[in-house]
């Protein structure tokens, strides 16, 4: 079964150079773009994430920034190896694109853009290491959702659920498993929760079964699956955040629920704005995104 799914040609999610960096988090594919300040784009993490995610937006970005998308580790060319996938190393490779991004640009801090989980980690370089940001924008981020208020725990520990990840790897089902959620069908249905209706990207779909029709794709999903990627700290993470932060969320299908976004207005470094779209805002919308984005970001 995994070796059957391992025969399709993965094309490039985007436009633009792809270039091969080795650091912290191994081999590195990043895609460059652009001129102008600096600017980094991290794709959501799920089954059949890539950085095809962060489309539009690089494509609006790159017409005043220099823009960095990479893929993460586990996704597109980047390493796929079996490995530990976890909340360090998705760190370390937001780390390795901004010394890329230094080596090129200089000193200047980057804006950044987020989405979904990835968020969280941006949003852990950016507590650590304030001076390399100069913004961040996070689209549909984790971490507001009723109960978010709770998740004040050690800092780096994860949410893991104690032994799924052993269970959903188990060499008997491990490659059937995968192959059901990567499957066009099941990748459309997700698709449609995600966006919250049934009109879903159709480049997005076709390339989120190309890039999950690689060798060692399921490394990396089943550690998100199993929730070693999610932090059992965000709320404290995000609440150390110094820098201006434009939260931007959807309204419509799975990832609608900000309950507990409502701190943010408290913060005069915050911004909040929802959409009437589902997670995926600015393919969607992206006239009205665009502009509110471009207006952030000119504001600073």
């Amino acid at each position: 079964m995994m070796r059957a799914m391992n025969s399709l040609r993965l094309p490039s999610a985007l436009d633009a150079d792809r270039r091969v960096l080795e650091g912290r988090s191994g081999r590195l594919s990043c895609y460059v773009a652009g001129k102008g300040p600096p600017m980094l784009l991290l794709h959501s993490i799920n089954a059949a994430a890539s950085a095809y995610e962060v489309k539009p937006a690089f494509e609006h970005a790159r017409r005043s920034h220099r823009c960095y998308a990479p893929d993460l580790p586990g996704y597109g060319f980047s390493d796929r190896s079996d490995r530990r996938y976890d909340i360090a190393l998705f760190c370390d490779a937001v780390r390795d694109v901004l010394d890329a991004i230094e080596a090129d640009c200089g000193a200047a801090p980057a804006d950044a853009l987020g989405l979904s989980l990835s968020a969280e980690f941006l949003a852990r370089v950016a507590a650590e290491a304030p001076s390399r940001f100069r913004s961040l924008t996070l689209v549909t981020p984790t971490g507001f959702r009723r109960g978010s208020a709770r998740m004040r725990a050690k800092a780096g520990t994860s949410r893991e659920v104690p032994g799924l990840h052993s269970a959903l790897t188990f060499p008997l089902w491990r490659g059937p498993l995968f192959g059901a959620l990567v499957s066009r069908a099941s990748i459309r249905y997700f698709l449609k929760r995600t966006f919250g209706s049934e009109a879903v990207d159709e480049g997005l779909v076709e390339y989120a079964w190309r890039t999950t029709h690689q060798p060692g794709a399921h490394h990396a999903p089943y550690a998100f699956l199993s929730a070693r990627l999610f932090s059992a700290d965000i709320r404290a993470l995000y609440e150390r955040l110094e820098m201006p932060v434009w939260l931007a969320h959807g309204t419509r299908g799975d990832f609608r629920d900000f309950s507990e976004a409502g701190w943010t207005r408290e913060r005069p470094n915050w911004s909040l704005r929802a959409f009437e779209t589902g997670a995926l805002v600015y393919f969607e919308e992206p006239r009205e995104f665009f502009a509110d984005w471009d207006a952030f970001l000119g504001a600073r």
